[in-house]
Order: structure tokens, then C-alpha cells, then sequence
């Protein structure tokens, strides 16, 4: 077991770490395997994020999809902090010597922390981590656990953005989504975020059970009173595994739910937000820099139950999942290794695995990106661009690539031609 010991000492968002922390207890030859010769040629390694998971909520959403757990009485918040601080240890040899230029604490609801245990969150890795000045360290919050003095806490303890899940202002609709919170509550809590912070994120969803284009108008005219920095705008899916798959509610069809689309995007074009990302629009200069990273194929380290990451190296880059369930994580956690799966992405799937991301920027990215962040060559994919050029679903020049108005709205379709089959 890895001896671990909480810190206890208060570090708000300016405190530099100088005292070093003790690694000796971690063995050297961890990453060595990584760092071995292989079939790539990465010049330079991307930028890298931490993305922190906490796994429980206070009840589970049946369109939901993420590694959540509804609370049953309680959660051991201290036992999960310390297997927090295991697997972020056991990572570091992954690391060595990479700052951190984003933090993201997802769920789940990490807002059911302790202002106590989120502080002690936050110095663990500061401890540990060398980050940006400029981070951005964003925080997920649902509106049913919005509590003033304990969101006061967390900007003191580093917090600088928050992610608020509204989903919706409409009390009918969000109880048809299982949520906690109603309409006034979730008005409350913008109140609170922006008391405290001035940089924030609503989540929204449209296309829900019986909502009618009228009631997309509402929502997104309230979200917009509050001049949000940020908004993500999701239409409601169906996914795998959800009591909504098993018990599928009715949804406004293909036709309506386009049209729910289109004024989405023009209220929010003529609010002044960019539409920088599939769902995501924001207003100058206030795009979130770690879903950024993600579309630019950027490195992530994932720490916690059922965190994923992805890492590059100079010659492979590798994907690993974390155990899923609390317990089981919490366990290997503390015996010395989280991750439960380490894979190494092929040079076949890596085009792939590319696009997947990038091809969901709106203004497209740079031709050279693709190598620098693959260590492939942009001629390797020549068939697959020149067919996706063909089919009007992509433009390029030497500089750059561009999903066209019709490659949007078949993103998966241009997605797929860059998934190569099985040698």
C-alpha cells in the first residue's frame, strides 16, 4: 500500500508549492515501457490537461450515460480524496517534467464536495503538479447543491470556472429529465456562480420529451439574461444503457429538432457568441481551453473511478481507463495502480482517432496539426481527404481543413471515412 498523507496546510489560488513532495516510494521503471522505440515520431508532445473524476450524485439521470453512482446515505469523501492523491502519485513517472495547463473536476456531482475536501483536493495536486498561472480550473455544479458560502469557498481554494448543468429552465421538462433542481432553482444558481465568478458555463439540452420550439425560444432567451461567458447547447440522445433506452420517452422528430437547431444558432450568432465547437458557443475569448484541448487531440491525464486518459509519448501514444466502480477504484488506487486498461493507439487507427476530435471545430485546424499531434504525415490520409473533398463534406488549402456546412451536418459521415478497416 502507498503510504499517503493528506495535506493539511490551506493553499488558496496564488500559494506556490516549495517544499518538494516525497516520490521516493514510486518506482522509476513505471513509464520506461512508454518511453521505449516504436513505429511513431512525436517532435513535440501537446499540451496536457487533468481531468478529475467524481463519481456519485444525488440521483442518477436516466438519459445519463457517465460513470455515476447515486449516493445511498453517504460517500467516504476522505477515503476517495486519499486514492485521488495515490493515483495522481502512481501517474507522475507518465509525466515527468509537463506542466498542467488545465484542470477539469467532472462527474457525477463534485459540487456534493466539501469546501474541506475540495481544498484539499486542489492542494494535493499542487503539490504534486506544476501548473500554468494561467490555468483554467473548472469545477461541474448542479443547481440542487448550490449553496452560497461553500461556493465562496471554492474560488477561494482555486476554482476559476464553473460548469453549471441546467439543462433546462422549463420545472415540467427537468423533472421529465430526472433532475433535482426546478426552474427557480436553477435561476438561483447562476445568481450564486456569478456573485463569485466571472467565468461560467450553462449546460443546455434541447429536442426533450414533448418540448415544443417555443419553449427552446425560452430556454435559451433565459440562459442568454444572464450573459453567460459560456454555453453548451446538447441535444437530448437516447444512449445505451439508460433507463431512457430501455424506456424511451417521445422526442420531437428529425425535422422539428432541426429547426430547435437553426434558432439556436441564430439567437446565439446574434447574441455574439461564436459557434467554435459542434456544441459549444462563447463569447470573445471565453472558449473553455480544456474542451479545446480535447478537440486539438491534446494529451489528459484522468485520475479517479472510471477516468480515461491520453498520453503521448515520443514514439507511441496510449489511452487508459481507470476501475469504474468507487470501491473497486479506491482499492487498486491504493494498492498502487487505477488503471484497470492501457492501450496503445495503432498507427491505423490514429487518423481516426484525429479527425474524431478536430473535425468538430467549426473553423477547422491547421494542416501540420495532424502530424504534430499523430507523428504521421498528412499524405498518409491523401485518399480519405480527397474522398471527403469530393463528397463536399471538407475544404483545404496547405494551411488548413475545414468541415464544410454539409460535413457539419453529417459530421459522422465524415468522421467514418477516416476510419480505415483491419489489415
Amino acid at each position: 500500500m502507498i503510504p499517503i498523507k493528506p495535506i493539511s496546510i490551506h493553499r488558496n489560488a496564488a500559494t506556490v508549492n516549495k517544499t518538494a513532495p516525497d516520490l521516493s516510494h514510486i518506482p522509476l521503471d513505471v513509464a520506461s515501457k512508454f518511453l521505449a522505440p516504436g513505429k511513431l515520431n512525436l517532435s513535440v508532445l501537446p499540451p496536457l490537461a487533468l481531468y478529475i473524476h467524481f463519481p456519485w450524485c444525488v440521483k442518477k439521470c436516466p438519459y445519463c450515460d457517465f460513470n455515476s453512482h447515486e449516493v445511498k446515505g453517504s460517500f467516504d469523501e476522505e477515503a476517495y480524496l486519499t486514492a485521488l492523491r495515490a493515483d495522481l502519485e502512481s501517474s507522475l513517472p507518465l509525466i515527468w517534467g509537463r506542466k498542467i495547463y488545465s484542470v477539469f473536476i467532472g462527474g457525477g456531482t463534485p459540487s456534493l464536495m466539501s469546501a474541506a475536501g475540495l481544498d484539499r483536493l486542489l492542494s494535493d495536486i499542487r503539490t504534486l503538479l506544476p501548473i500554468d498561472g494561467a490555468a483554467e480550473i473548472t469545477m461541474e455544479a448542479n443547481p440542487g447543491t448550490f449553496e452560497m458560502e461553500k461556493f465562496r469557498s471554492y474560488k477561494q481554494s482555486g476554482i476559476n470556472r464553473l460548469s453549471i448543468g441546467i439543462q433546462s429552465f422549463n420545472s415540467q421538462h427537468l423533472a421529465a429529465l430526472g433532475r433535482i433542481h426546478n426552474g427557480d432553482e436553477a435561476r438561483r444558481a447562476i445568481d450564486i456562480a456569478r456573485t463569485h465568478f466571472d467565468n461560467f458555463n450553462l449546460d443546455l439540452m434541447f429536442a426533450l420529451p414533448a418540448q415544443t420550439l417555443e419553449q427552446v425560444r425560452d430556454d435559451v432567451e433565459t440562459a442568454l439574461s444572464f450573459s453567460p461567458p459560456h454555453l453548451s447547447l446538447y441535444h437530448l440522445t437516447l444512449e445505451p444503457n439508460t433507463y431512457f433506452a430501455k424506456f424511451p420517452p417521445t422526442i420531437p422528430d428529425d425535422d422539428l429538432s432541426a429547426e430547435m437547431q437553426d434558432l439556436i444558432h441564430e439567437r446565439m450568432e446574434m447574441a455574439g457568441y461564436r459557434n467554435y465547437e459542434v456544441s459549444a458557443y462563447a463569447q470573445l475569448g471565453r472558449e473553455s481551453k480544456h474542451n479545446q484541448n480535447y478537440w486539438n487531440f491534446g494529451d489528459y491525464l484522468g485520475i479517479g473511478a472510471g477516468a480515461h486518459s491520453k498520453l503521448s509519448f515520443p514514439h507511441r501514444i496510449v489511452r487508459q481507463a481507470r476501475y469504474k466502480q468507487p470501491k473497486a477504484f479506491i482499492e487498486a488506487s491504493m494498492s498502487g495502480n487505477a488503471v484497470q486498461e492501457s492501450v496503445e493507439i495503432s498507427a491505423q487507427d490514429l487518423p481516426f482517432e484525429f479527425m474524431l476530435n478536430a473535425l468538430r471545430l467549426n473553423q477547422g485546424f491547421p494542416v501540420n496539426l495532424f502530424q504534430e499531434r499523430t507523428g504521421l504525415l498528412i499524405n498518409s490520409i491523401e485518399k480519405e481527404l480527397a474522398e471527403a473533398e469530393w463528397k463536399g463534406l471538407l475544404t483545404r488549402d496547405h494551411q488548413i481543413i475545414t468541415p464544410t456546412t454539409m460535413g457539419k451536418l453529417f459530421l459522422n459521415d465524415l468522421q467514418q471515412l477516416f476510419l480505415k478497416d483491419s489489415e
